[in-house]
């Protein structure tokens, strides 16, 4: 799902996980470096409308030249 995004559903919990060491890309706008990202709302449930949408970047302070 998405860029370094894992989940399963274990009983009534939904357990999300991403590496926080994995490689970081850089945003389109180039203001954040990008951990990981569902891209976008993803449906969880093949039989549900119940969505997950997450973003988990880091905030580029200064612009490389």
């Amino acid at each position: 799902m998405g860029k370094n995004v894992q989940f399963k559903i274990d009983g009534d919990k939904l357990i999300v996980e991403m590496n926080l060491s994995e490689h970081k890309e850089e945003s389109k706008s180039g203001k954040s470096l990008i951990i990981a990202s569902t891209r976008g709302n993803k449906r969880i449930f093949q039989d549900k409308d119940v969505f997950l949408g997450l973003n988990l970047y880091e905030k580029i302070t200064q612009k490389k030249e």
